[in-house]
């Protein structure tokens, strides 16, 4: 249990003009803040409970508060822990009785333009959003010092994790000292990072770092940091709630956890005090009924979960799931259903408390007096139990039968894009010669049976010709090539490993690339690496595979990153570990890898063939995203499935293969060995996962962040004081948000009594015109830096070899990398440039620059062509259409934007986290309505755009977009703003939330 202590924030003047723009075990003690007065409405609900042991505890009753709005017995749970936050820091001011009065009368069918402030009890990060939000920390110590102000006002009020999960690659596999290799690499890359982080640990004092090497946040989460109830120092207990860096944190929906992914803008400001407003949602009841199917697995389930619910169009919603279906499943398959609610678009998914519960906190080690207290808390607000069907009101109710649900994979390039598995082989067929607007790949249908030699690329033989599983099996210390990436995911050192044989020893004229080959099998991710259900899967599979005689090539990547240490554990208790190395599967590292963009590279000759023959390869991983260019920038074929099939499927070698109806493969006497002979029984699973819940060594392991963190993580060495230093470095760099900050708001013109719209963005060039789906891996990359990019010639400028370029995630605490990489995307596809002779669009960063002077009408890099426009004073605009910055909650897609002097983005639709980034960054978003988009308009990015938008800038309100045209011809459109409540518009108005939280932080001191 933590204990919290809340600064009230104050609201900035509105303005009538426009202004552009847990504690926990790692934790150290929060500091004092002000205690809030708690008014006659909350101070009337403090009520008293006592736990199975007789301790007695106070918490603000919500059943005490239903006296006065018996509309509360039917709320829906996850908004009624939303309320119980709102009453207990219910202080008249920031919080109202109005506030109150709203949730409390929440109507499942209302229209939402209620505001909720949420003040949170704790925050949660990974590196990579992690690093450039403590860079902002540290400038707004800069600056408060510069200011003659303390530096120690500049403190996270609420307990603050950062776990670094996100920085280790796979360069080494399939050996047993892989983890080792990797993780050496990994720390010599990062140093700097690291260095910095420590800087942090000690100069914060509600600011813990777990190292590298424990497993993903969203696990350690789940594992660790999250207590059930949390109690003040007065003794006033609450629930668990949180916001996190990721959009996966939803992971701890499983558990009954307010909680979901914001960028680290809006984190910087819930650790600093500033409530998390947002609107009222509806909420979405998810109906379970029935039972899993022999032989279907949690990923099974929640790939067919991601497909209804996209197309129940969920986005920004709360999903809450109840009836007898949910309360059979365990914790674990839960947590797989909350992981992926950014894939089916909703805020949370969200599993309410019950006893599965309670055994999960208890197979994870949590001690007894906090078991007592999260049941007793929980029961005596009447929030026990998984709700039956009926009881509550529901904005709408999707229902699935479990017995319904089939073994499936998603993909090519979408995570809701479900096929069952015996039509996966079908799929890829019918896709491979569609247009890539249907979805495809637009290849030949002559190619799909051609193989190519992975050597110089000379010669073609027969599919038939070529048995995959004929090949030698891989050997024990087989060589392993070590290449730089030359695309779009991370760059690495060619990794040096003397006990290896020369890579050269391969014989790649021996192997052959085709269309549907897998070449990168990775159980990875936080959705199912620590879901013992599927890892154990995986293991039984593997067993029986390898006593059939089956094998894995040699060429196919194969990884194993658990999301917890505690899986190795149980995986060699249960004795499956060695199978899974004999496939391959050995661990590579603890971490977010595949999914994320860090498997590392493919052999040369791999890529070079896939180039070159432009073929349409896969990767077959347990993650949760299989965006383009993601995984792989060469392989254009990616599919989600569960840990078991990413095994089978690495041993078939390819997806052109009906694993319902074909062989998995042969064993050693030729004969042919069927998925269904090697797949584990669910008896099979059910008596090995008693090893998966040994509270023991989950104590254990979690005790060595503080005793034993490694000698790696020792060894780094980080500077000294509350202020940063600013050491010289390419990774860790000032931000430039705060260089002419001032203590007051600048000062807008006086407020016009007129009512007529105030011009935004005034004679703005376009920058881009993108079509749908553009992810904010389109927008900031995640991977790799080329070397003829903006980034890479600023580095190779600044002394950096190519080969130390790392990836951009990992460089994220330096703007000037960020914003030349901001997309730079190798698949991105700015529609400005014209087609090419097959249709086919160009691929990558580039735009058509429109200013004046000898470079009008030039192809050039976005962010050089942004520097022109800036440099003459232009503004610039972004059109795009559905679904724009889907997928990770990327601050930096939204800074890098900022930077690149961006003012707005008209899009068709938005994705959460983006379109509130956008906004905290001081960048419009406006949105077309309708079926009005840019190509309605034909655009073809040559016009000049004005934008005036409601003087009081109304939540969205009505803005008029006036197009002007080469010609000379005008044409006005109105659009949506997409500033979506009044606290936007306060932090739009102050040039974005990090200057308005600073400035409210160092007034208030």
């Amino acid at each position: 249990m933590t204990q919290s202590t809340r600064q009230p924030a104050s609201k900035q003047p509105t303005k009538a003009t426009v202004k552009t723009p847990t504690k926990t075990p790692v934790k150290k003690t929060a500091g004092t803040a002000p205690k809030v007065a708690a008014t006659t409405l909350s101070a009337s609900t403090k009520k008293n409970f006592r736990t199975a042991s007789g301790t007695k505890g106070a918490f603000y009753s919500l059943p005490e508060l239903a006296k006065t709005y018996p509309n509360i017995a039917r709320l829906p749970v996850s908004i009624r822990l939303v309320l119980e936050s709102v009453l207990r820091n219910h202080d008249g001011r920031r919080i109202t009785d109005l506030h109150i009065k709203q949730l409390a009368n929440w109507k499942p069918k209302a229209k939402r333009t209620e505001e909720i402030p949420f003040v949170l009890a704790r925050v949660v990060l990974q590196d990579f959003t992690g690093v450039p939000l403590l860079a902002d920390l540290a400038a707004m110590r800069t600056a408060a010092a510069k200011l003659g102000k303390s530096p120690e006002k500049i403190e996270p009020l609420v307990p603050v994790d950062l776990v670094v999960d996100h920085s280790i690659m796979v360069d080494y596999y399939g050996t047993k000292d892989a983890l080792d290799l990797n993780m050496k690499l990994e720390f010599k890359r990062n140093e700097e990072r690291y260095a910095f982080m420590k800087w942090g640990m000690q100069a914060f004092q509600t600011f813990g770092v777990v190292p590298p090497g424990f497993g993903i946040v969203h696990q350690v989460n789940l594992e660790y940091f999250a207590r059930g109830v949390h109690k003040t120092a007065d003794g006033v207990y609450y629930p668990d709630t949180l916001v996190g860096t990721d959009s996966h944190t939803t992971m701890i929906n499983g558990i009954g956890v307010v909680g979901w992914g914001v960028g680290g803008i809006e984190a910087e400001a819930a650790m600093l005090g500033q409530p998390l407003y947002f609107l009222t949602p509806d909420v979405v009841g998810f109906e379970l009924t029935g039972r899993l199917r022999e032989g279907v697995t949690a990923t099974d389930l929640v790939l067919t979960v991601t497909e209804i619910l996209r197309k129940h169009k969920v986005v920004g919603k709360f999903v809450e799931f109840f009836g007898e279906g949910t309360e059979s499943l365990g914790v674990p398959d839960r947590a797989t259903i909350g992981n992926m609610a950014p894939e089916y678009g909703a805020t949370m998914g969200f599993f309410p408390v019950d006893q599965k519960t309670l055994e999960y906190f208890e197979g994870t080690g949590r001690t007894k007096e906090e078991i007592e207290a999260f049941e007793a808390y929980f029961k005596a607000q009447k929030l026990f139990g998984v709700p039956k069907s009926g009881s509550i009101d529901y904005s709408q109710v999707v229902s699935l039968d479990l017995g319904q649900v089939t073994p499936s994979l998603a993909g090519p390039k979408r995570p809701q894009d479900r096929i069952e598995l015996g039509k996966v082989k079908s799929t890829f067929t019918d896709l491979f010669s569609k247009p890539v607007a249907e979805n495809g790949f637009n290849q030949s249908p002559d190619k799909l049976r051609a193989r190519y030699y992975a050597s110089n690329g000379v010669g073609v033989e027969s599919q038939a010709a070529t048995v995959l599983l004929q090949d030698p099996p891989a050997t024990p210390g087989a060589p392993r090539e070590k290449a730089e990436m030359v695309s779009n995911k991370p760059a690495f050192e060619i990794a040096a490993n003397a006990g290896e044989p020369d890579a050269g020893a391969h014989h790649s004229e021996d192997i052959t690339l085709g269309n549907g080959d897998v070449l990168i099998a990775a159980i990875t991710s936080c959705t199912n690496t620590s879901n013992p259900s599927v890892l154990i899967a995986a293991g039984l599979l593997a067993k029986k595979a390898v006593k059939k005689g089956l094998r894995v090539k040699p060429h196919i990547k194969t990884s194993l990153a658990p999301g917890s240490r505690i899986v190795t554990e149980y995986l060699e208790r249960t004795g499956l570990l060695p199978y899974l190395e004999q496939l391959g599967f050995d661990v590579a590292g603890y971490g977010c890898t595949t999914c994320i963009g860090n498997a590392g590279d493919l052999r040369q000759e791999f890529n070079e063939t896939i180039v070159k023959d432009d073929l349409v390869c896969a990767a077959v991983l347990s993650g949760n995203r299989n965006f383009e260019a993601r995984i792989h920038p060469n392989i254009k074929a990616n599919f989600l499935a569960s840990p078991p099939l990413v095994v089978a499927y690495a041993i078939a070698g390819t997806v052109l293969k009906d694993l319902m109806t074909e062989p998995v493969g042969l064993d050693p006497k030729g004969r042919p060995v069927y998925l269904g002979d090697i797949w584990p029984s669910s008896d099979e699973i059910y008596k090995l996962l008693k090893y998966a819940m040994n509270a023991k060594a989950f104590r254990a392991n979690y005790s060595k962040i503080r005793k034993d963190p490694g000698k790696l993580w020792e060894d780094i060495k980080g500077v000294k004081g509350e202020t940063y230093s600013w050491p010289s470095s390419t990774y860790i760099a000032q931000p430039p948000f705060f260089d002419d900050f001032q203590l007051e708001a600048a000062q807008a013109d006086a407020p016009s009594k007129s009512k007529e719209p105030v011009v935004a963005v005034q004679q703005a060039h376009v920058m881009a015109l993108f079509g749908d789906s553009i992810t904010t891996d389109h927008i900031s990359p995640a991977g790799s830096i080329k070397e003829s990019s903006p980034a890479g010639l600023w580095l190779k400028e600044h002394g950096v070899m190519k080969q130390d370029f790392n990836s951009y995630g990992s460089r994220r605490g330096n703007h000037e990398i960020m914003m030349r990489g901001t997309f730079a995307n190798v698949r991105i596809k700015n529609l400005m440039i014209l087609a090419a002779a097959d249709g086919s669009r160009e691929e990558g960063g580039v735009t058509i620059y429109q200013g004046a002077g000898s470079l009008q009408g030039s192809k050039l890099p976005i962010y050089d062509a942004a520097m022109q426009y800036m440099e003459a004073g232009k503004p610039t605009v972004v059109f795009a259409g559905e679904e724009y910055g889907t997928g990770s909650s990327r601050d930096w897609a939204a800074k890098g934007t900022q930077l690149l002097g961006i003012k707005a983005v008209i899009a068709r639709s938005f994705e959460r986290i983006h379109r509130s980034n956008l906004v905290g960054m001081g960048v419009l978003p406006l949105q077309f309505k309708g079926s009005d988009s840019w190509q309605a308009l034909q655009l073809d990015g040559s016009e000049l755009v004005d934008i005036a938008v409601d003087p009081d800038l109304k939540p969205q309100s009505d803005a008029q977009l006036t197009i002007t045209r080469k010609d000379g011809s005008i044409e006005k459109l109105n659009l949506t703003l997409r500033i979506d409540t009044p606290i936007e518009v306060d932090y739009y108005r102050a040039g974005g939330i990090l200057p308005y939280v600073l400035r409210q932080l160092l007034n208030d001191a």
